[in-house]
């Protein structure tokens, strides 16, 4: 299949997203009122859901050219918090009585509301002003912030106002994320900012307690919802804000707590009050079923930002499929899951690429990376996310009915040439 990018995705990663969903399917768009987006997941079971990314609210005014500065901004010594620092996983945790409003006190303070102004030409030829508002979370005292991609797709200014009301206009996009919903923002000058504890999504489970944090309907600021995870490793395809173009996002997180319009990029948080998830899409059609996408995907990237100045995404340089019992009976395959490297374009393997050179090839079965299971802790493109390029990596491989072990230097994301 080939991935219709939503309009934030730069053109040349259209070419070759890693990962490759093969079996994702495509449906007509729905009909409903901007700026929502259509998504849907991928549906093996037989039913349909259609889906709507979160996309903020906007109210079109009249109003001069603005413009914002799109830099990567060089940091000194920020602090990111993640929750195995400490050793601890938060996941095996319950809420008790009291304890959602004590952990949403602890997390409230590092959730943002982001306030975005985008110009369009209208028919005529006059200037519309789109203002519209989402969610963000900080994750480095001196304001680094995680949200989604489409929240500020197109900005010319953004401005983000903390939950204690303070405001800062002076906010550049770092970078985006080329295989994913996500974004990375600075404040400019920000110091002794409250942050957000990032937690470790590789070891979520259904059913485990979440609560969902973000600005309801770009009015209700740091508005609070509990549920649990209802699923993992979920594929949906999202559509563009004028349901025009469509964008793969694999390895979500399905959630039954309340996700609103305006909540996009904000956190789904653990019972330890740890960040496992960014919010991005719930159901048009259904109550209760919301999209996360893993943060673990995200931290490889913000460690890169903040440590050696640079976007770069690491990545393998494969292509593949997620195996399912679909896949599974298709192609007579010996294991229940895994990615099973292989394309309708070609190669699986990217010539010259990291997994080129460890020698890995079509038709190879990866089971584990790094001693993670695949699937059960995770996507290829997920659990790759937490490395940086130039990291070293063991994979665990199926070959000819043998298992291997093989080690990948990872490479910076590129497109297929």
């Amino acid at each position: 299949m080939t991935k219709k990018s939503n309009s934030a995705l730069p053109e040349s990663a259209q070419a070759n997203p890693e990962p490759v969903n093969i079996n994702a399917q495509t449906i007509p768009a729905p009909t409903a009122a901007a700026p929502v987006t259509a998504v849907k997941p991928k549906n093996n079971t037989g039913f349909k859901v259609t889906v709507v990314a979160l996309l903020f609210l906007a109210i079109i005014t009249s109003a001069a050219s603005l413009s914002l500065s799109i830099i990567n901004y060089l940091s000194d010594n920020p602090s990111v918090t993640y929750n195995y620092s400490n050793g601890n996983d938060g996941n095996s945790l319950n809420f008790t009585e009291g304890s959602i409003a004590e952990v949403a006190s602890r997390v409230a303070p590092g959730v943002i509301s982001i306030i975005t102004e985008t110009r369009t030409t209208g028919w005529f030829g006059q200037t519309e002003t789109s203002t519209s508002a989402g969610t963000g979370m900080i994750v480095s005292s001196d304001g680094y912030i995680l949200t989604n991609k489409h929240v500020i797709d197109g900005a010319r200014s953004i401005k983000v106002i903390l939950d204690d009301g303070t405001t800062y206009d002076d906010v550049t996009i770092v970078g985006t994320d080329p295989l994913n919903d996500v974004a990375f923002l600075k404040i400019t000058g920000a110091k002794d900012l409250p942050t957000v504890t990032l937690g470790d999504s590789k070891t979520i489970s259904a059913g485990q307690p979440v609560i969902a944090i973000g600005n309801a309907l770009g009015q209700y600021q740091n508005s609070i919802t509990s549920g649990i995870i209802s699923g993992t490793n979920r594929s949906i395809t999202a559509y563009s804000s004028d349901l025009m173009s469509s964008e793969n996002l694999k390895d979500m997180i399905q959630t039954d707590a309340a996700i609103n319009a305006g909540n996009s990029g904000g956190p789904l948080v653990n019972a330890a009050g740890e960040v496992i998830g960014i919010n991005t899409a719930t159901s048009e059609d259904a109550d209760g079923i919301g999209f996360a996408i893993p943060i673990s995907s995200v931290k490889g990237m913000l460690k890169n930002i903040i440590e050696n100045n640079s976007v770069a995404r690491a990545y393998i340089g494969v292509s593949y499929v997620e195996i399912t019992p679909e896949v599974v009976a298709t192609y007579d395959l010996p294991v229940s899951a895994g990615a099973y490297l292989i394309s309708n374009q070609g190669s699986a393997i990217i010539a010259d690429g990291p997994a080129a050179k460890a020698g890995l090839k079509d038709k190879d079965i990866i089971t584990k990376i790094n001693g993670f299971t695949l699937g059960k802790n995770g996507s290829v493109s997920t659990i790759i996310g937490e490395y940086l390029p130039g990291d070293t990596v063991q994979l665990t491989i199926l070959r000819d009915g043998e298992e291997h072990t093989i080690n990948v230097t990872l490479g910076s994301y590129r497109t297929r040439e």
